[in-house]
This record gives structure tokens, sequence and C-alpha cells, in this order.
């Protein structure tokens, strides 16, 4: 049996390449070719601090909430949570705005009473940290997140959280990585929150005197460790902390301070602000508890 003689042997090496696809003409395909990304969508590396409020506002998801919050990694006081509203336009009109790590405390002061001033709304939760021992940090931090966007006053169209997702909040969200350094209005959070606990914490000192709170708001420093050694946890300390309990174990606790004491609205929210002393900066309290020790407090921008 002979092979047809139209029919090239299958070693031919002509026969194979006349098999082989042939290859594309024009410019090779790629993924930014198949999936376009929309300038008019999409935050400017170089647009500074408002630049996802303005995408996102021309994307139709105006007015952008951001949350963060202070003192997670304190062993002692409470964890403040603040959730943030600001116009776009008023960005531009904070140049001193700035993740609150990155600013001294005088630059602080001043951004958040900016923040205050030109936010078209705000809100702060603070938790004890009693219930940081009995519910957990991470829990505490989502649930202080959720609570301080409910709330809000005003109704966001988005939201941006800082490190990572918040869900359950009823609107679009992103998780911005280091979001107070690349986002005005988590920024500003940063900047309420953190200001928000300072004041708590040097009121704190005033009754707790011989820990240093003033100093390093509660975090753990060589000088708060040798504290902690000498005079053992105080109330406000986070007993769920391993260098709590081991000198909890070591040392006699101090006496907590007269719950009356505890109990006043001025200690625990500070004085009066001079630069947000009107209507829209009154600050409303509720369910009022020792800053930093027992109970969830908040307060929020009064409309």
């Amino acid at each position: 049996m002979t092979r047809h003689p139209g029919v090239p042997p299958a070693s031919d090496p002509a026969s194979r390449a006349a098999e082989r696809p042939l290859a594309p003409s024009g410019p090779p395909v790629s993924f930014r070719n198949l999936y376009p990304r929309y300038p008019g969508y999409t935050p400017r590396r170089d647009g500074g601090l408002g630049a996802y409020e303005t995408v996102l506002g021309r994307a139709g998801f105006a007015p952008v909430a951001g949350i963060d919050e202070a003192g997670r990694g304190a062993c002692a006081g409470p964890l403040v949570v603040a959730a943030v509203v600001l116009d776009p336009a008023s960005i531009r009109r904070m140049p001193g705005l700035a993740d609150s790590k990155l600013l001294s405390a005088q630059a602080r002061e001043e951004a958040y009473a900016e923040v205050l001033r030109r936010a078209i709304d705000w809100h702060v939760v603070v938790i004890g940290a009693d219930q940081i021992d009995a519910t957990g940090l991470h829990v505490c931090n989502v649930s202080g997140m959720r609570r301080a966007f409910a709330g809000l006053r005003s109704k966001p169209g988005f939201v941006l959280t800082d490190g990572f997702p918040v869900r359950g909040l009823g609107i679009p969200g992103l998780a911005v990585w280091k979001g107070d350094r690349v986002t005005a209005s988590v920024a500003a959070a940063s900047v309420v929150a953190k200001v928000s606990r300072d004041r708590m914490m040097r009121d704190l000192h005033e009754r707790y005197p011989l820990y240093g709170f003033d100093r390093h708001k509660g975090y753990v420093t060589d000088e708060h460790v040798a504290a902690l050694a000498e005079h053992g946890p105080s109330p406000v300390h986070r007993y769920s902390f391993v260098n709590v309990t081991r000198a909890a174990a070591l040392a006699v606790p101090v006496a907590p301070a007269d719950p009356a004491e505890l109990l006043e609205p001025a200690e625990l929210l500070g004085d009066a602000d001079p630069a947000v002393d009107d209507p829209a900066g009154t600050l409303v309290t509720a369910g009022l508890g020792p800053a930093g020790a027992l109970g969830e407090n908040e307060r929020r921008m009064d409309s």
C-alpha cells in the first residue's frame, strides 16, 4: 500500500511548519490593552492626600468617610476609634493634615482643630480596657469602627479604612494599606482619634501619676515597664497583655480612683477647645464611664 502522493510524509519539516498557526500581526496583546484603566477614576500618585477622595467623588461616591483608631498597641488606656467625613474641596485648605504619627504634638493639635472645623461630620468611640480584656482587641477594633461609622449623621457614599476591611457597613469600602499616609479622610480620622486619646491619657496621669501616662500614653516603653514592675498594674491597664499579667503576678495593684471622679464628663473630654467652640463643633457625650477603664463612650459632631 502506497501513501497518497498529495500528502507529504509526517516526518517532513515542511509539513510541520505548515501546520503551525500563524503568528498574529500587529503589537502584542497585553493585560493593559484588554482592560484599560480610565484616568478619570484612577488616583494619581502625585495627587496628594486628597487623590482618593477626588476620584471617588468624580465617580459618584461622595462624600467619603475615613475610619482609623489610636491606642491599639498600648497596654494601658482606651482604644479610640474615629470616623471623619471631609469635603474634597476642604482638603486643599488643610496643608497641615498628615498621618498623626508623623506630626508633632503641637502640629496634631492644630490639625485636630482644623479637621473639626472643616469636617462635614465626625464621630468618636472610646472603648475601655475592661471591654478589650473581655472581648479581645481586634474584636473591639472592628466593632468600634462599625460604631464610629454608624454614629455619623451624614450618609457617606464610600468608606476608607486603614489596614484591614470592615464588613457590614452597608456601603462600598476599601481597606488602604497605611491609609493614614495616603488618604485625607483616614489621616483626619487618625488625627482626631490620636488627639482625643492623648487628652484622655493626660487626664489619667492626674489620677495615676506613678506610671507617666502623660509621656508614653500607655504604650510599652522602658519607663512604663519599670513603673509596672514597681507598682503593679492600675485599673486602666489591659490585663489581656502579657506584660501586664506578668506585672500583676509580682506586685500589688494600685487602688482605683474615686468612681465619682471617673464619671465627670469634663475629665473624660477635657476642656472645651476654643477652635471648635461653636454649634457645629459642640461635643455630645453618651454613656459616660471611666475613660480607659470601664464601659464605652462616644462623642460626635452636633448638627
